[in-house]
């Protein structure tokens, strides 16, 4: 009897420490998207962009992160468009970064100014995020410099007028 506490002892020690060696410690917001499976090709597009020394900076930023899943519903036309005009894919990510840090139960619905200098409509009931039309599906990922929202689409806003 003995020897079989000692075993459940021993591998509920095992357990909790293998907890603790699976929960990452928080990095920046780049290195945040680019471990998190889900966030695959934004890492990539921030990387076409050139925004990564931006969003590995200080900040603190809020990212209204699109999935896989988000990009695959935007046309393809669409994505090989962005992909030749990196001012513009640069623009089109800088939508969904807000300045500062904002967690899921601090948003109030308004309008507010995105990193790219646009407006953007956020709001929340009850424990529903919604970015424009896109629905915060994971809110609070911790990143150093901010926090991340991962939603369900890509929002295209208008170009810039020239």
């Amino acid at each position: 009897m003995h020897k079989r506490t000692w075993l459940l002892s021993v591998f509920a020690l095992a357990a909790a420490l293998a907890g603790c060696a699976t929960t990452p410690a928080p990095t920046n917001i780049v290195d945040t998207a680019a471990r998190t499976p889900q966030l695959s090709t934004l890492a990539r597009l921030i990387g076409d962009a050139g925004l990564a020394d931006t969003l590995r900076g200080a900040g603190p930023y809020t990212v209204f992160a699109p999935t896989d899943e988000a990009f695959k519903a935007v046309p393809a036309a669409t994505l090989e468009a962005l992909a030749k005009d990196k001012t513009r894919l640069a623009q089109v990510l800088s939508f969904h970064v807000l300045p500062g840090k904002v967690m899921a139960a601090d948003v109030k619905t308004a309008n507010v100014k995105t990193v790219s200098g646009a407006d953007v409509g956020v709001a929340r009931a009850g424990s529903f995020v919604t970015f424009d039309e896109a629905l915060v599906t994971t809110a609070d990922v911790a990143a150093t410099n901010g926090v991340v929202h991962l939603i369900d689409k890509v929002i295209i806003p208008p170009a810039p007028r020239r």
